[in-house]
This record gives structure tokens, sequence and C-alpha cells, in this order.
């Protein structure tokens, strides 16, 4: 087994606007006025979902050559549905998708046999896709409290 732990890190700036960062990069995700945001950047879900097609389109660049697909052109649409009413404590519904609903955009001259294959493999090997269908062990580890120098 050949585990790599990927680690991220969060800060809350001003309001709700968050400075995330990884192996040196950094992003700005924020909300939407309409949910007290200043819309600097994408929220959370629209950030998962850009993941999703992120990672889709990794997979297939990297394994175009295994099925002898002539990638030419690659994108992808990704769209969900979310009752935001979770999400503000207005009812019990979920606070995540409902669903989610993907369109892989390919331009190629492969056979329909050979791109429903690679279709097939693409969705079955990306690690962000298999982390949405699948329960994922997501675990509150501790609280650190820092306290502030007065």
């Amino acid at each position: 087994m050949s585990t790599l732990t990927v680690k991220a890190k969060t800060t809350l700036k001003e309001n709700v606007l968050v400075e995330a960062e990884a192996r040196g990069h950094k992003i700005i995700i924020d909300e939407p006025a309409n949910l007290g945001g200043t819309d600097k950047g994408m929220n959370p879900v629209e950030l998962l979902l850009s993941a999703l097609g992120a990672c889709q389109s990794i997979v297939a660049r990297i394994y175009a050559k295994k099925f002898e697909i002539d990638l030419q052109d690659f994108w992808v649409e990704v769209e969900g549905d979310i009752d935001t009413d979770g999400f503000l404590g207005k009812s019990d519904v979920r606070p995540g998708f409902e669903s989610i609903r993907y369109t892989f955009h390919i331009e190629t001259t492969a056979s329909e046999e050979k791109i429903e294959a690679y279709k097939e493999y693409i969705e079955a090997h990306c690690p962000v896709g298999d982390t949405i269908a699948n329960t994922v062990n997501l675990v509150s580890s501790k609280v650190v409290v820092e306290n502030s120098v007065k």
C-alpha cells in the first residue's frame, strides 16, 4: 500500500472570506453577498464542484494515451443541487448536495467504443469523485484553543 497524506490549511480572514493554502499555493474562498460574503472567490461548494471537474480532467489527460485517445480538448460541466436552508439552519434538510451531475466534453477522433471505456476509467480512478461518491471517515481530531495575549 502506498498512502499519501495530503494537507491543507484554511484561515478565516475578514467576514466569511477564507484563505486556503496547500504546498505553498493559495486560493481565496468567499460567499456571494446574499450569503454574507464579499464575492471575492468561489464559495466552498463551488470549489468542491470545481475540484471534481479538475480531478476528472487530470485523470483524462494522464490516461488518454493508455486508451489511444487523441485528446484534442476536454472540459467538464459540473452542477449540483443544494438546499441552502440546511446550511442556514432554517430546516432539518441536510446542508450538503442532494445530487451532483457532470458532463464530459471530449474533442477527439476516437471511436465511441474507446470513449465509453475511457469515460468509465476516468470515473473509476478520480480520487475526488470517489471521495464524493463513497463514505469517507471524516474525523475531528481535536480543538486547539489559542489564547490571545491581553
